[in-house]
């Protein structure tokens, strides 16, 4: 596969600065409820569907990788930053980590039970998105399940770019994301939408898919 410019981008942004991002972000999830409950909701959701495998797509250090796991799920992880894996790799050595792009994804077609894309797939140009989820779906079993976070536009539909502080990045409104999975073989099973933290700069969405 043909490296993209913003492909680059992102993998050398995120080198740079993974151990910083490890130590802010370590503690995301216990000092978030609202995004915790969605985690564990996806978890109960794929628990309930069969065993399987999932992934963790855009996993940077592993964090969401690790609560996944804990609660009981078979995952692995997938970063573009080397770094990031590295990270990941000493903080959870019982999970099977791997280097690579989300546009090709190292399993076999209908392999997967769930997916997680934490505030990944918001580096992908949205030109390329369909493309992505098209991948995602490949290799995702029918009635597998899918998970999306992501930084919210603040209008009820659309996307607009964001000046993220590692790299160039999207703010989609979670009805049109749940469009835009309802044309690339998901269908949108849970949309929520939060205001900001006082420590974020933006509203936040999420949404749990289904793959049909």
């Amino acid at each position: 596969m043909i490296e993209t410019e913003d492909m680059v981008v992102t993998r050398t942004a995120y080198d740079e600065v993974a151990e910083l991002y490890t130590s802010l972000f370590r503690r995301q999830l216990q000092d978030n409820p609202f995004d915790r409950l969605m985690i564990d909701a996806f978890a109960e959701t794929v628990r309930d569907n069969g065993i399987g495998p999932v992934a963790d797509i855009g996993c940077g250090p592993g964090r969401v990788t690790g609560h996944l796991a804990a609660a009981g799920l078979e995952m692995t992880g997938l970063d573009l930053s080397p770094e990031m894996i590295r990270l990941a790799r000493e903080l959870y050595p019982d999970i099977p980590f791997e280097v690579g792009p989300m546009e090709r994804l190292p399993f076999e077609d209908a392999a997967l039970a769930g997916i997680v894309a934490w505030y990944s797939i918001i580096h992908i140009p949205p030109a390329r998105v369909p493309a992505v989820l098209g991948e995602f779906a490949r290799v995702l079993r029918p009635g597998g399940h899918a998970l999306f976070g992501f930084q919210a536009a603040d209008e009820p539909t659309g996307v607009t770019e964001y000046a993220h502080k590692v790299a160039p990045a999207y703010r989609w409104a979670p009805d049109t994301f749940a469009e835009t999975l309802a044309d690339n073989g998901f269908r949108a099973t849970a949309k929520f939408f939060r205001e900001a933290r006082p420590d974020e700069r933006t509203p936040q969405g999420m949404v749990l898919a289904v793959r049909v």
